[in-house]
């Protein structure tokens, strides 16, 4: 008998190894505890998902069987004024707001790294706006803050200064939208604050030693070490400011306005889809925003390669 032989007669003779009943049951709790996420995976994401793509391709107002248009409603996107609008509005504001979100979260989180008392009680109060940025209240209290009698202007009066109507002139409704999305730094302050306890003391000590100042250390340890949770808050806030929905639809009371000037992609895919029953079209824009926001995923991973460094 050859070797080969012999080894797939042992292997046929070797006793399959069992199962402990303990095993068994670490299996059947695994499958009990995961079906309401699988389920909810297939009702909640996977059917919807699946539902809003044959949508896409469909006139469908919601009170009527859909009917199939074919590619029309992605042509129809190539000629759409306010659709254009739209992703210029919603692009500005990501490319600017994120950038200075980060570029706050990031001089905070060095700020409470320097081990002030009272830290935890710091870290929560500057954690919450990132709570409440995107509820209904907080848009509602920026409506007030910004509006022509609101507390903005109500300090300028007192330095002399007569303040526009900031949620209502088209030159700046767009940017308080900026500063309340700026103001919800905390979250990535929080991430930022547990990346800097990681960096090891050691490499300040030996910049300190070779009479590098704070500047150089942080330009050339703090930064570079960051780098990978920079890169972290970057994608997320990205997506995140890509779905901005709720601001926009209270300071502008659901219209975008002035002039279109809030106008966000979200806003204006909220309009057609349950404001003029243009569901198809709706299915089509989302599918556009999904293609967008996975676009500039892809771009932050490759970019990612001649900015971010890791230790190895």
């Amino acid at each position: 008998m050859s070797a080969l032989g012999e080894l797939a007669t042992l292997r046929r003779s070797r006793p399959r190894p069992t199962r402990s009943p303990a095993e068994r049951n670490d299996g059947k709790a695994a499958v009990f505890f995961l079906g309401p996420w699988f389920v909810g995976l297939v009702l909640i994401v996977a059917g919807p998902l699946v539902a809003s793509l044959y949508l896409s391709f469909t006139d469908y107002d919601l009170l009527s069987d859909p009917g199939f248009l074919g590619l029309d409603n992605y042509r129809q996107m190539l000629t759409d004024p306010r659709l254009r609008t739209a992703l210029v509005v919603t692009f500005t504001y990501v490319l600017v707001s994120v950038p200075l979100q980060l570029a706050a979260a990031l001089g905070l989180a060095l700020l409470l790294d320097r081990g002030l008392r009272g830290l935890a009680i710091y870290r929560s109060v500057f954690y919450l706006p990132s709570l409440l940025g995107s509820s209904v209240a907080i848009a509602l209290l920026w409506r007030q803050v910004f509006g022509s009698e609101g507390l903005v202007n109500q300090g300028l009066a007192v330095l002399g200064v007569q303040g526009p109507g900031w949620i209502s002139h088209p030159d700046y409704a767009l940017g308080t939208l900026m500063v309340l999305n700026v103001w919800t730094f905390g979250s990535p302050m929080i991430i930022f604050l547990a990346g800097l306890r990681q960096i090891p003391q050691m490499y300040y000590e030996a910049a300190s030693i070779d009479g590098a100042s704070q500047v150089r250390q942080f330009r050339s340890i703090t930064l570079p070490l960051l780098t990978p949770i920079i890169f972290f808050n970057l994608v997320l806030q990205v997506i995140n400011a890509f779905q901005t929905f709720t601001q926009s639809y209270i300071v502008s009371n659901g219209t975008g306005g002035p002039v279109d000037s809030t106008l966000f992609y979200t806003l204006y895919l909220y309009q057609q889809g349950f404001s003029s029953l243009n569901m198809g079209y709706a299915s089509a824009m989302a599918w556009l925003l999904l293609m967008i926001i996975a676009g500039m995923t892809a771009v932050n991973f490759f970019a990612s390669k001649y900015w971010v460094f890791y230790d190895d």
